[in-house]
């Protein structure tokens, strides 16, 4: 069996969890009702350069917020998924919406409504947090927990593997 860096070598596209992935999994309520997250900048970074070089990227998430929906489309990310009740459905759409197979997905969740979908894809990760049923099926588990930068961490070794980490001198724009 090749070792994980290898095998980054055929990721096309990324996935991801919010809750547990993007964030700790802290939820803080607003008196509106309003559930309130905190965020790794870096991981939206990662995430806006891994569009600006080509790679799709899917949110797929059981919740329904709508800041963070707006969240991700301000980083550039047309795929996202909110109150995915059957997450393999969600990303099912989102490979047949950009010609790509289960096997060139890299996809990171933390948590058992994750399992499923996790062992359907080519590259299974998660953050060093992640609950021990889905350590046990991840391929790579970042040293980095959920909102700590694992998303940085993974999107990262996919581009300077593909010589795309450096290549864009514009940053954010």
């Amino acid at each position: 069996m090749k070792n994980f860096k290898e095998q980054l070598h055929h990721v096309k596209a990324f996935a991801f969890d919010v809750d547990g992935v993007f964030t700790d999994g802290t939820v803080l309520i607003h008196p509106s009702g309003e559930l309130l997250r905190t965020s790794n900048t870096r991981d939206g970074y990662a995430v806006h350069k891994a569009i600006r070089q080509g790679f799709p990227v899917a949110i797929i998430s059981g919740g329904t917020s709508e800041s963070v929906r707006e969240r991700f489309k301000g980083l550039g990310v047309a795929d996202i998924y909110l109150g995915a009740s059957d997450k393999v459905e969600a990303l099912n759409d989102f490979c047949l919406k950009h010609g790509i197979e289960l096997s060139q997905i890299l996809y990171m969740g933390d948590d058992l409504p994750d399992y499923e979908v996790m062992q359907r894809v080519g590259f299974p990760t998660c953050p060093a947090d992640a609950a021990p049923e889905i350590v046990e099926i991840s391929t790579y588990i970042s040293s980095f927990g959920g909102g700590k930068g694992c998303v940085r961490d993974v999107i990262e070794q996919v581009l300077k593997l593909k010589g795309l980490w450096l290549m864009d001198k514009n940053y954010m724009q």
